[in-house]
């Protein structure tokens, strides 16, 4: 869908983004959007750390080695 979109297409669009929020609020909007996005991806790796140490019981720790008896 994006990748449809032509030069003229985003320039409209960026016009309408400038009228909504103005210039001087676009940088904020940037570094707020910029910050969710870190967010997003720390969380979902985390996420698939925790899964994928639940998920294959291989992967865990190592069992015990049995104690010798003298």
């Amino acid at each position: 869908m994006i990748g449809n979109m032509g030069g003229p297409t985003l320039i409209v669009i960026v016009f309408i983004v400038l009228l909504l929020f103005g210039a001087p609020k676009l940088p904020a909007l940037a570094k707020s959007l910029g910050q969710s996005m870190k967010i997003l991806k720390k969380e979902v790796r985390s996420d698939d750390d925790t899964t994928s140490k639940t998920d294959d019981p291989d992967k865990g720790e190592a069992p015990e080695a049995p104690k010798k008896s003298e």
